[in-house]
């Protein structure tokens, strides 16, 4: 059995599946698309240009992707996030910015000291320009 992390862009995040793929493989060492179907014309749920499932990896883990155009009462919740942990603060502060540019930042990346979170040397929150939540911790 296996379990993985599923986004499914929706709203004002649809069309825009492929373009965060793309960013977040860039952003990651050992990460590329593996796979990705996109809708058949007439297709319920989707036009050519989007993605019904696609698979990508990020420093060889693996996430699901999907989009579509259904008016669904819900989107990316903030209450789930992918979670980054690293020894390289050059890296952990790389991340944090490119991720969170044109995005929202929800904590500051920060030290243990002036943050008080009471794990880690620096923690930090952020939600991307397409709304994915991601938190930052440096060991």
């Amino acid at each position: 059995m296996n379990t993985t992390t599923f986004i499914t862009f929706v709203g004002e995040q649809c069309g825009k599946a492929n373009e965060a793929m793309e960013f977040y493989t860039s952003l990651f060492p050992n990460s590329e698309i593996v796979n990705s179907t996109k809708f058949a014309e007439g297709e319920a749920g989707g036009t050519p240009d989007l993605i019904k499932h696609a698979i990508f990896t990020l420093n060889g883990t693996r996430y699901m992707i999907s989009e579509n155009n259904y008016n669904h009462a819900w989107s990316i919740s903030p209450g789930v996030s992918l979670f980054v942990e690293s020894d390289s603060e050059e890296e952990i502060e790389n991340l944090f910015k490119a991720l969170s540019a044109n995005g929202q930042i929800m904590i500051p990346l920060d030290s243990y000291e002036t943050g008080d979170y009471g794990f880690g040397k620096k923690f930090g929150w952020c939600e991307d320009k397409y709304g994915v939540s991601w938190q930052f911790l440096l060991l």
